[in-house]
């Protein structure tokens, strides 16, 4: 059983077809290799891919906003199941740059559940996010909370999306599942985000940027903790019986948060960071920013109840994890860090 996975170059997209192939599923990757963040370390995860699965794992570098190309390979391309994880990410980015998000993260997601409602998928696993909870502030966020107050455009493209797929789910019954992700890290990461910003500063002795004065917590998610979740979830469709699905639908829609359910301050990270490194490092406290929130902490009851999902890697594992792995992959001897 062949799956598409788009979004195959970034950091979830890669780690999810990764493990697909492990287990002896071809997996036919999309990806745009937008310059978002390093085109030449989303190059370097394909290149992984191939080193490791060979023919198993097919390539096409295709923008899913662009729905004639998307067509074009749908119409030469043999698949059944799709998991959707490509998207304009940040939500910083957002607020410099709106119309990137309205065209991959709306336009893009339309076109995907589109093909899947022709392809009669048996099952897209698509990628939504925690900042769709927006300024909620009762802790932990749950699938059931209302989400009608996001803090960014890209929270708003997010929550879009799953309103989208709703539709589709009752218009069509094509078989959808949203994954609200918590705050992902581990090997092969993003650099964008805060576990690789962090330990880039403290090899090279820069100041960190800590938002909020540090003051902040979020729910940090080890990759391959994701990755099950989200297989688990691909597994299993939700079934068309009329019964209410996670998140309220009694279409076959299920919404699940997917985390840590553990909410960690930010200065733990750093000192964790500092353990792993080897260095002390330099605060530079910056106000918070735009369209960010101070917690996030994920109730994951319902994945656990309908697909077994107990995330078992806390950051006291993870971290250093990510840490060797960062030093591996820029040729970090020790010899260089003394």
């Amino acid at each position: 059983m062949t799956t598409l996975v788009t979004g195959a170059a970034g950091f979830i997209g890669f780690s999810v077809a990764r493990a697909l192939l492990a287990r002896g599923e071809p997996v036919i990757g999309l990806d745009n290799l937008n310059a978002y963040y390093s085109v030449g370390l989303k190059e370097d995860r394909l290149a992984e891919l191939r080193r490791e699965f060979g023919d198993a794992f097919r390539f096409e570098r295709l923008d899913f906003a662009d729905a004639t190309a998307l067509e074009v390979f749908a119409n030469k391309a043999d698949f059944d199941r799709i998991v959707h994880l490509g998207a304009q990410a940040g939500v910083r980015h957002s607020i410099d740059n709106p119309a990137a998000y309205l065209q991959a993260n709306l336009v893009g997601h339309g076109n995907m559940i589109e093909l899947a409602r022709q392809r009669r998928s048996s099952h897209m696993v698509y990628a939504s996010s925690s900042s769709v909870y927006g300024g909620n502030t009762s802790l932990p966020f749950r699938v059931e909370d209302r989400v009608d107050h996001p803090l960014s455009l890209y929270a708003a493209t997010k929550k879009a999306d799953e309103l989208m797929s709703e539709v589709y789910a009752n218009l069509y019954r094509t078989p959808l599942t949203g994954l609200r992700f918590f705050t992902v890290y581990g090997p092969w990461g993003r650099p964008d985000m805060a576990m690789w910003i962090f330990t880039k500063a403290l090899f090279e002795g820069h100041p960190l940027p800590l938002f909020n004065g540090g003051d902040m917590r979020r729910d940090f998610t080890y990759i391959d903790d994701i990755v099950s979740g989200v297989l688990a979830c691909l597994d299993a469709p939700p079934p068309d019986d009329g019964a209410e699905k996670a998140g309220g639908s009694k279409t076959p829609h299920a919404l699940y948060n997917i985390g840590n359910s553990r909410s960690e301050n930010v200065r733990r990270l750093v000192e964790l960071l500092e353990q792993a490194t080897g260095r002390k490092a330099q605060i530079h406290c910056e106000p918070m920013q735009l369209g960010d929130v101070p917690d996030t902490y994920a109730d994951i009851s319902a994945i656990a109840r309908d697909h077994g999902y107990a995330p078992s890697t806390s950051i006291d594992v993870g971290v250093p994890r990510f840490v060797d792995w960062y030093r591996d992959y820029h040729g970090l001897s020790s010899a260089s860090l003394a």
